[in-house]
């Protein structure tokens, strides 16, 4: 079962009739920047939002990120892993977007070390417990400081 092409009936990923083509750059190139079309493959743009081009754009993202970035200082640092998952764009190109860009790495380092320093805690207050704190732990532990209060009397 011989084939048109005489590959014998193999199948081949190649283009029957390859020939090289000249591409001339620069005509491309003024091509592909001058153009509006968004859903031209040869063009990408970059929104500094997850959202893309339903959220925020350069300028209007801006005072976000540096409020996000700000308000995680007042004991909020969930506002720093928002300020990361939500200009994740800006955080992922290293290029895209400079004047937001050190407010969402910031956020990023903050809450790393904001994570680190919860877990190690938890870690430390779950795992050494009483050998750890010694008769320290008794007035550590939430149950027993609320009975000496006496906020448990109501149950």
């Amino acid at each position: 079962m011989d084939r048109e092409d005489g590959s014998g009936g193999e199948a081949s990923l190649l283009p029957i009739h390859s020939a090289p083509v000249a591409v001339d750059v620069s005509a491309a190139a003024t091509t592909t920047t001058t153009t509006n079309d968004l859903t031209s493959p040869t063009r990408r743009i970059q929104w500094p939002t997850i959202d893309g081009p339903l959220g925020l754009s350069g300028e209007e993202s801006l005072p976000y990120a540096r409020k996000f970035y700000k308000f995680g200082f007042f004991l909020l640092p969930w506002l720093w892993a928002l300020n990361c998952f939500y200009f994740w764009p800006v955080l992922r190109h290293s290029r895209a977007f400079p004047s937001i860009r050190p407010y969402v790495v910031r956020s990023a380092i903050g809450f790393t070390l904001f994570t680190l320093l919860l877990s190690s805690w938890a870690l430390m207050f779950s795992i050494g417990g009483e050998n750890l704190f010694g008769p320290l732990w008794d007035k550590l532990l939430m149950d027993n400081v609320a009975n000496e209060l006496g906020l448990t009397g109501w149950m």
